[in-house]
């Protein structure tokens, strides 16, 4: 399936757009379930794993032929994409209504209480920002582990890293972030 998938981004990449909406047939399925586990824990409950998926279809198919490399560069963009959609979401929703009750952000194992999802994400956006700033791959890690929802082997083959890279990365990357978030 993978030589499926690397063919049909070179197609795409070249204008293809009958492969573009073969890719997404392929991948519907895995990232929906990525955005559904990424929802359930921390994520605002008014953007569905469903409408998550489509608006990163939108967004990836919008304008010229996309430039995706490979299997691994495909991820990276949607795991990007997804960020800025569910982070564009807690703006609004923010904007829109401030307050409620307290929640907590799960990446992985430690959590940290804010008061709302929104605010939450808010404040992790912020914190990875900061992150992309001293550290890229940090940041990109971030966003395919939490947005993107790959596991360490898959962040490690999407990254081009060793699986113990990826561990030591993701400490680093949590410390920094918790650190930023617990500033605010």
């Amino acid at each position: 399936m993978s030589g499926d998938i690397t063919q049909l981004l070179r197609a795409a990449s070249s204008g293809d757009n009958d492969a573009v909406a073969s890719l997404f047939q392929i991948v519907y399925d895995e990232l929906r379930a990525k955005a559904r586990a990424q929802l359930a824990g921390s994520m605002p409950q008014t953007l569905g794993a469903t409408a998550l998926v489509h608006e990163v279809y939108l967004k990836l198919t919008a304008g010229d032929a996309p430039e995706w490399n490979d299997r691994a560069h495909f991820y990276g963009v949607a795991a990007r994409a997804m960020r800025h959609i569910v982070i564009d979401h807690a703006r609004a929703r923010n904007a829109a209504r401030r307050g409620g009750k307290t929640i907590k952000v799960n990446m992985d194992i430690a959590e940290i209480p804010l008061r709302d999802a929104s605010e939450a994400l808010l404040s992790l956006d912020a914190a990875l920002d900061g992150l992309e700033e001293r550290d890229s791959r940090l940041a990109r890690l971030v966003e395919l582990r939490f947005f993107a929802g790959l596991s360490v082997a898959e962040s490690a083959q999407a990254m081009s890293i060793s699986e113990r890279t990826v561990k030591r990365d993701w400490r680093l990357a949590r410390a920094f972030i918790y650190a930023r978030m617990d500033e605010t």
